[in-house]
């Protein structure tokens, strides 16, 4: 469990990180929770990290313009704990809670989950049931890009070798918009067998995504569709569970098979569904 031999550079600023991101064997180092176990097992060998975990300007959570914008490098906690994102998303702070242990939520960075991309990751389903946008930056300038573009397969992005993730930006959900996220934990890693985040707006429109269940989180837009715009009844909940993941081709492995993560799917979200129809 020793990493392969690396380079290391920390950087103050923004500009210095992309001036350190030399070429695509050069990684991004924030809170390492995603990264460096992969480096242990050397499932990733890069020849040069470049430690951006003293930036503090990405560790900012604000309202502006409409838009909570999360820094890359708020803490799992940082976000759990904030006032701004109780109060407008609590489906990031609950889900936040149910990320690692202690020590993982007070040193991994939304940021680095969203680059790394796993498919049993939190804030991918979260970011997608929130209409995120992701702005990053490189050395050409910033571009931004929504979190239902950016995820693009098993551990793999939008995200260019020479860009870095430096905001979240979440547009302010309206008054009466409910939202949650529901999860099934693989009681080791924490990581989810299958989860499902939901946010309801009071005009019926229903975003609803899930992480877990195939190579890279996504909204469900079948689920979405048999929902919107109906009342949150036994009746339309369940037209929504039957046409969720048509065509989605789901992942098993030795924690669950293929028809118990579909299962598992569907059976968080009816709980989402009742959760924010109560």
């Amino acid at each position: 469990m020793i990493p392969a031999a690396f380079e290391y550079e920390k950087v103050k600023t923004v500009d210095e990180a992309l001036a350190a991101l030399s070429d695509s064997d050069t990684k991004i180092l924030a809170g390492g929770h995603s990264l460096i176990p992969a480096m242990k097992l050397r499932l990733n060998r890069p020849a040069k990290l470049v430690d951006i975990g003293g930036i503090t300007a990405l560790k900012d959570i604000k309202e502006q313009d409409g838009e909570i914008v999360i820094g890359a490098a708020a803490t799992h906690a940082d976000i759990m704990y904030h006032n701004l994102i109780k109060k407008h998303l609590p489906l990031f702070a609950e889900g936040a809670a149910t990320i690692g242990d202690l020590q993982v939520r007070n040193h991994g960075t939304i940021g680095g989950s969203l680059a790394h991309a796993d498919p049993a990751a939190d804030w991918p389903a979260m970011v997608l049931a929130a209409d995120a946008v992701i702005e990053l930056k490189s050395s050409n300038g910033r571009r931004r890009i929504p979190a239902t573009e950016f995820f693009t397969g098993l551990f793999s992005t939008a995200l260019q070798p020479n860009e870095i993730i430096t905001e979240i930006r979440i547009p302010v959900p309206p008054d009466g918009t409910k939202s949650t996220y529901q999860k099934f934990v693989q009681p080791a890693s924490r990581f989810a067998l299958a989860a499902c985040a939901v946010m309801r707006f009071t005009d019926g429109r229903t975003n609803i995504a899930f992480t877990g269940v195939a190579e890279n989180a996504f909204r469900d837009g079948g689920a979405e569709q048999a929902i919107a715009g109906k009342a949150l009844d036994d009746a339309s909940i369940k037209a929504a569970v039957n046409a969720a993941l048509q065509g989605v081709s789901v992942l098993g492995d030795h924690y669950a098979s293929v028809p118990y993560r579909m299962h598992l799917a569907k059976v968080y979200l009816k709980k989402a569904l009742h959760k924010v129809g109560a």
